[in-house]
């Protein structure tokens, strides 16, 4: 997971200070909103919602943002009506992808889709072609700086994870997503920074890319991160750190 996850975690940190924020916030908008079509207004009740307000919040969107995003998801104001829509594919190299959408327009989506990975070497796949690789889980990285590994091992532990490791310059905490919220509530009380913390879709094995494969690799996930249908891209690529960092 460290080549994903090391991308993940630096497209977070960069989130709010970029170029692009109107589009993260274009992201945020659509999730908050559809998760409040599903499971009501209440975050305390909607668990989905939870995550999405706290993930807004992490990006430094009003709170005015948010709480109309919720409305227009409710009924209580009017706004476009969002589809959830996967598509499953394969990137440079034989890479697994997963890729959530939001959208209120399949076939744009699917052309924009097929664009990106024809442009960059890669290919839609068929349902079920890659999913079975991998599995929900809670997720928290840590930057090396953060604390000990000793440290991070204890209060990850206690708080109900169900795995430590580091891969390269990173912790990397995993738990069942039922535990995530108490797993991190043990950090946060804790005060221990860190660079990601969310519910992904984590592969049970991966596939190391250098070279032009790895530039093709990151070239889509930024093609992918420009599409505004696109929720969450999940991948099971290992890229060697040098590579990621030079596109921080």
């Amino acid at each position: 997971m460290s080549g994903h996850s090391k991308w993940a975690s630096i497209k977070h940190k960069k989130g709010a200070a970029d170029a692009k924020r109107g589009k993260v916030f274009t992201k945020l908008i659509r999730e908050i909103t559809v998760a409040a079509k599903i499971g009501g207004s209440d975050p305390n009740g909607n668990a989905r919602l939870r995550a999405a307000i706290q993930a807004a919040k992490a990006e430094n969107m009003p709170k005015d943002n948010i709480e109309r995003a919720i409305k227009k998801g409710t009924g209580e104001l009017e706004g476009t009506s969002y589809e959830e829509v996967n598509y499953e594919a394969y990137g440079p190299g034989g890479v697994a992808v997963l890729i959530d959408c939001l959208t209120d327009n399949k076939n744009r989506t699917v052309a924009d889709l097929k664009h990106a990975f024809d442009r960059h070497g890669g290919s839609l796949g068929t349902p079920g072609c890659v999913s079975w690789i991998f599995v929900k889980k809670g997720l928290m990285v840590f930057d090396e700086s953060a604390a000990e590994e000793e440290k991070i091992m204890e209060i990850a532990l206690d708080g109900g994870a169900e795995d430590v490791k580091q891969t390269g310059s990173q912790f990397e905490v995993v738990m069942e997503p039922s535990d995530f919220e108490k797993v991190k509530k043990a950090f946060d009380s804790a005060g221990l920074p860190y660079s990601l913390a969310e519910i992904t879709m984590i592969p049970q094995n991966t596939v190391r890319l250098e070279g032009k494969k790895a530039e093709q690799m990151l070239n889509l996930m930024e093609a992918l991160d420009d599409i505004d249908d696109i929720s969450h891209v999940y991948a099971n690529f290992d890229i060697p750190d040098e590579y990621i960092e030079a596109r921080s």
